[in-house]
């Protein structure tokens, strides 16, 4: 096995044992971050720009899905169209969400986030096919984006977050959460070509989305139950 397989390989694989070892299920807003953004009056570009990147870097779910996403796309255009949906959704959920003060419950949102998982790994493996379901992929990914985003929302609205440069601070909230993002894909999308000179690509990509059903799975059965806990 090729250098760089290994390592696509041992990502992926580090990823869904993280998850299923209980550590990245307690993804939130940390402390320190949390007593920063509630004291903080009048605008912030750099520290709320920091707290977007780091939220999508460290966001499993997010990165989880992307991988689904961008798993089978060769073509450039092609990752830049899916990966403007999930953009064009999640901005909109969340700067909407927080300035007309619209959320959701967090554990609903975050179980409708393990489906996008699920639905992009069964995509991925034909599933949806062999049910006869036919979904245009792009209208899926905005609307999952748009779900990604109301989550985001409904973490920040959990703040005691000062109107005092809100929208600028929100603004640069959502610009940290794109760069993240552009660095997440840059990794994956890099491993992804990497891996794909593997002989024995397809085989080890239907684990990986096999991997992803289980994770996504695993997100909406411990998040119904921290709903039906509360």
């Amino acid at each position: 096995m090729k250098p760089a397989t290994r390592l696509a390989w041992f990502t992926t694989t580090s990823l869904m044992v993280l998850l299923w070892s209980g550590v990245a299920l307690a993804h939130d807003v940390a402390q320190g971050d949390r007593a920063f953004v509630e004291s903080t009056q009048g605008p912030a570009f750099f520290p709320f720009l920091y707290l977007g990147a780091k939220h999508m870097v460290t966001g499993y779910d997010h990165i989880l899905f992307l991988i689904g996403v961008v798993m089978f796309l060769r073509r450039t255009r092609d990752v830049v169209l899916y990966v403007s949906m999930f953009t064009i959704g999640h901005s909109l959920t969340l700067l909407l969400g927080v300035l007309f003060k619209t959320g959701a419950n967090s554990h609903l949102v975050d179980a409708i986030i393990g489906l996008s998982i699920v639905y992009k790994g069964a995509e991925n493996l034909g599933w949806l096919k062999q049910i006869g379901w036919s979904v245009d992929t792009r209208l899926a990914v905005l609307i999952f984006g748009l779900c990604h985003g109301l989550g985001l929302a409904t973490k920040l609205m959990s703040l005691s977050i000062s109107p005092d440069g809100l929208i600028f601070n929100l603004l640069s909230f959502n610009l940290g959460v794109e760069l993240g993002q552009i660095l997440v894909l840059l990794f994956v999308v890099s491993l992804l070509n990497a891996w794909r000179t593997s002989p024995n690509f397809e085989k080890r990509a239907a684990v990986t989305n096999r991997l992803l059903v289980g994770a996504g799975s695993l997100i909406i059965i411990n998040q119904a139950g921290e709903y039906f806990a509360t």
